[in-house]
């Protein structure tokens, strides 16, 4: 799996991620689960990868196809 996600992206997908997360928090009742959707930011500043991106063809890494951990 190449990386697709800049320093950058990764960052602001991890603000993004824990906004998102505390809706579960902040809201009462069923609405509250939309706060789980914060998963996949972070997961995909987590792991540097993005499917849609790779789906469009973009790329905000530096190096461009590098391999994570590499």
């Amino acid at each position: 799996m190449r990386t697709n996600v800049g320093g950058l992206d990764r960052g602001l997908r991890v603000v993004a991620g824990l906004l998102l997360l505390s809706l579960v928090v902040l809201l009462d009742g069923p609405a509250a689960w939309f706060g789980l959707v914060g998963l996949v930011p972070l997961a995909t500043a987590l792991f540097a990868w993005c499917p849609a991106y790779t789906l469009f063809g973009i790329d905000t890494c530096r190096t461009s196809g590098s391999a994570r951990g590499a």
